[in-house]
């Protein structure tokens, strides 16, 4: 110690060694982030010159509610995912804003808190019956062919009385190529069915499935006695087990795994105009450690099913608990709700 204090040479030495290894470090990060940097500029060109942009996505700002400009829910983001059956004329007109025979078979709902620890995703019944403005009152999926996606959003808005800040259209094409850019999900079936799609079995358990086999186990309703109530569940099962695999650093870390699954996956997806690589690249900066077991699914309640005027099978819309989700979701308490409520 005496030495330092009267020459000081010692101490020069031990920091101009800790300097240099600050410099060596600094170096490599320096290094590493430039190649961090092309390879992110690749993946989000990749995204934005496949996915399709949906050019009217939204309706006319005077038939949306607000934003809410201060509080949790300012800084909440509520995202509208649907599943169609193939590309084609079909989606592309209902894309645009305009009638077509496109009906959405799956809806839901992703609500992402403004804390960003959890990701919910609601699912609503194709069957639900609701008021789609300017057309009475029809099944939800009907908005869909009825005015494209701006009226499935302006029904939604309306239901809710809450903003939908982005929509996303993915082909069920799209689960099987994510399925196989991921090398196989591992998914826990919960009823033992065969297939009418490919006419794959399906043991209760967990099972590694292939592309081919996740279309065939999103896509049944025929094989279970409550035909789509099962099929929203499963869904949601498979939805949450590729989150499992995705959010985890085996897949996050490995460069090829996430460039393959962008590149593959982005020609099936639709998305608004803000929805971009920009936005995407944040959200999931923001979402950094949120794992599998943060994302919550859970089923719109409904009152069962029944039968309409005109004689069709619906399922019966729960007012009250609309109402709820709704204050929920303007107050971003979405969680505190679903434990009140027993929902999963």
């Amino acid at each position: 110690m005496s030495e330092d204090i009267d020459t000081g040479q010692p101490a020069r030495r031990t920091r101009t060694i800790r300097r240099n290894v600050l410099l060596t470090f600094l170096g490599i990060f320096l290094i590493a982030l430039v190649a961090s940097g092309a390879f992110i500029f690749n993946l989000a060109n990749s995204y934005d010159t496949k996915t399709q942009k949906i050019e009217h996505a939204f309706p006319d700002e005077t038939l949306r509610p607000a934003k809410p400009t201060e509080g949790p829910a300012s800084n909440a983001m509520n995202i509208l995912l649907l599943g169609s059956d193939s590309r084609g004329d079909a989606v592309d007109l209902a894309e645009e804003g305009v009638p077509s025979d496109q009906r959405s078979d799956t809806m839901m709902w992703v609500h992402i808190p403004a804390d960003r620890k959890n990701i919910y995703m609601m699912s609503i019944m194709r069957d639900t019956w609701v008021d789609i403005p300017g057309f009475g009152e029809a099944k939800i999926n009907a908005a869909m062919a009825f005015g494209g996606v701006p009226l499935v959003v302006q029904t939604l808005e309306g239901m809710f009385n809450n903003r939908i800040d982005h929509v996303a259209v993915v082909d069920f094409q799209g689960f099987k190529e994510i399925t196989d850019a991921l090398g196989g999900v591992s998914v826990d079936v919960p009823i033992p069915f065969t297939s009418t799609h490919g006419n794959y079995t399906f043991a209760a358990g967990p099972q590694m499935m292939t592309g081919d086999q996740a279309l065939g186990f999103v896509r049944e309703r025929y094989a279970f006695a409550d035909g789509d109530y099962q099929r929203v569940r499963n869904q949601q099962i498979f939805l949450k087990s590729v989150m499992n695999t995705i959010l985890t650093p085996a897949t996050l870390t490995n460069p090829i795994k996430v460039t393959n699954l962008a590149t593959k996956v982005s020609p099936y997806i639709s998305v608004d105009k803000g929805l971009d690589a920009a936005t995407i690249g944040a959200l999931a900066v923001s979402l950094r450690d949120v794992r599998g077991p943060d994302v919550k699914a859970f089923t719109l309640p409904t009152l069962g099913t029944g039968t309409s005027a005109d004689g069709q099978s619906i399922v019966l819309r729960d007012d009250a608990a609309i109402t709820a989700i709704g204050d929920a979701l303007k107050s971003d308490s979405l969680g505190s709700y679903l434990a009140s409520a027993g929902l999963k």
